[in-house]
């Protein structure tokens, strides 16, 4: 009997790490979403087609000839408008991924993951491809009924278009996106036409696979297993953080009842337990279980419940976008120091970013110096340095450089000291200086290069260069 009881226990405490494996690694239960409308999902659309429009046209706009955006990674060359950067430009790149950065920090510290139920590309393409989901197979009941249907003419053809659009969809955004990188133009004239390379060919395809698979089938896994922000959101997060929420306390307790039923003869709050909040939601969570990671604040919970609130003649606002103070009934602090302090870093960044633009010269001169022969004595006794100088036009048009010296007394120079550069274009020159060596003071010379250009619109520049001049 002994034997028997420490089998059954033995068989007890393997079973269970089994099941709990199961659990954690059980297959993805679809969610299919159901339609809403409401003020927050007609924001989040105006919101999505003002950015889809601005990505899809930005690449096709020209400034002077050239594609206004480009940002030509095989040049190193980031062509903006007016403003081409280069990698000598990195500081200015900097500033604008830490702006980036402090605007995305004081975003969620206020409003909690709007950017990720607004804006962010992954839910801005996957809920365009539920429109053509939706335009194709049905509302929420249709497609979950077609989904259990055999596959006869009906759900074929429908499941073939609805992935046909998707494919071309994603087919279309990606030569868009690749279009910031190389000539728009071309490239959709090369693919189209089959004569594109191997290269624009593989990263077409590639992000076009990546847009089909992450919209189109992988959907709120991306947020809730991929994203690494939905992870790290609860360290901006405190108690005065507007997130969508559900107001327990007026809510519960949940059950049906009838519209001209009164909910506290009932003993019920103002829930009426419908799942509509469920069935709408994108990642497929229960808003009234509290503040999860896995929301993306797109308020489409809201719009559902509102919906209902209004038919049932109750007082919208059960799930909201409101703060945990304000649950608990106590006042909301709009300005506190987590957020200030973002908003001061986030300013200064905007400073800093303002200053590099202004202050940045169109142009650079880079000193290289003989260095197999430090100084040379001429048969006239004089003492000879040589110098490469390497100018490189930052800017969008063609410019004439001149070149002199400053505080190197009586220096003659040896070679051109004017000469015409093409935009985003390196020239190397090379001069040499001659100096008496009667009007050198010290062994080694400090002095600078000046360089001028003026520019075919007419506007001018200069900057100095600092550089020593060799006596012996």
């Amino acid at each position: 009997m002994s034997h028997e009881k420490d089998n059954q226990v033995h068989k007890i405490e393997i079973q269970q790490p089994v099941d709990l494996v199961s659990k954690k690694y059980a297959s993805r239960s679809r969610i299919y979403v159901r339609a809403v409308e409401g003020i927050y999902q007609k924001l989040r659309q105006r919101i999505g087609f003002i950015f889809m429009a601005l990505f899809m046209v930005m690449p096709w706009l020209q400034y002077n000839d050239r594609q206004a955006l480009l940002f030509d990674i095989e040049q190193q060359q980031f062509h903006i408008f007016s403003m081409t950067l280069w990698p000598q430009d990195l500081t200015i790149l900097v500033f604008i991924f830490i702006i980036a950065a402090f605007a995305l920090f004081v975003v969620t510290t206020f409003l909690g993951r709007v950017w990720c139920g607004y804006t962010c590309p992954q839910t801005v393409w996957t809920f365009i491809f539920m429109w053509f989901e939706e335009k194709l197979e049905g509302s929420r009941h249709q497609r979950m009924k077609l989904d259990k249907q055999p596959n006869d003419f009906n759900k074929v053809w429908r499941k073939t278009a609805k992935h046909a659009s998707w494919i071309g969809f994603s087919l279309f955004t990606s030569l868009t996106f690749i279009g910031y990188f190389t000539p728009i133009d071309k490239l959709f004239v090369d693919f189209l036409t089959f004569n594109s390379t191997f290269w624009y060919a593989f990263w077409v395809l590639f992000f076009t696979f990546c847009t089909y698979g992450n919209a189109g089938w992988m959907r709120e896994i991306m947020c809730t297993h991929i994203c690494p922000y939905a992870r790290f959101q609860s360290a901006m997060f405190d108690k005065d953080t507007f997130t969508v929420s559900y107001d327990a306390n007026r809510g519960e307790n949940r059950g049906p009842r009838g519209r001209k039923q009164d909910p506290k003869d009932l003993g019920l709050g103002d829930c009426i337990d419908c799942n509509l909040c469920v069935q709408v939601c994108p990642t497929g969570i229960d808003i009234r279980n509290g503040l999860q990671y896995e929301c993306i604040n797109c308020g489409a919970c809201i719009d559902a419940c509102d919906g209902v609130m209004e038919k049932m003649r109750y007082e919208k606002g059960l799930i909201s976008y409101t703060t945990e103070h304000a649950l608990e009934g106590k006042p909301t602090k709009l300005f506190r120091s987590k957020l200030m302090g973002y908003l001061v870093i986030l300013t200064v960044m905007t400073a800093g970013l303002i200053y590099n633009i202004a202050s940045r010269v169109p142009f650079e001169l880079d000193i290289l110096r003989d260095r197999g022969q430090l100084y040379r004595e001429t048969f006239t006794g004089e003492i000879e340095n040589t110098y490469t100088l390497k100018i490189l036009n930052k800017s969008q048009q063609e410019a004439v450089f001149t070149l002199s010296t400053r505080e190197l007394p009586e220096a003659k120079w040896l070679g051109d000291n004017a000469i015409k550069v093409a935009p985003g274009h390196v020239t190397t020159l090379p001069i040499s200086l001659v100096v008496d060596p009667y009007l050198l003071d010290m062994p080694i010379n400090d002095f600078n290069f000046v360089i001028k250009a003026e520019f075919a619109d007419g506007t001018s520049d200069s900057i100095e260069q600092e550089s020593r001049f060799f006596k012996r």
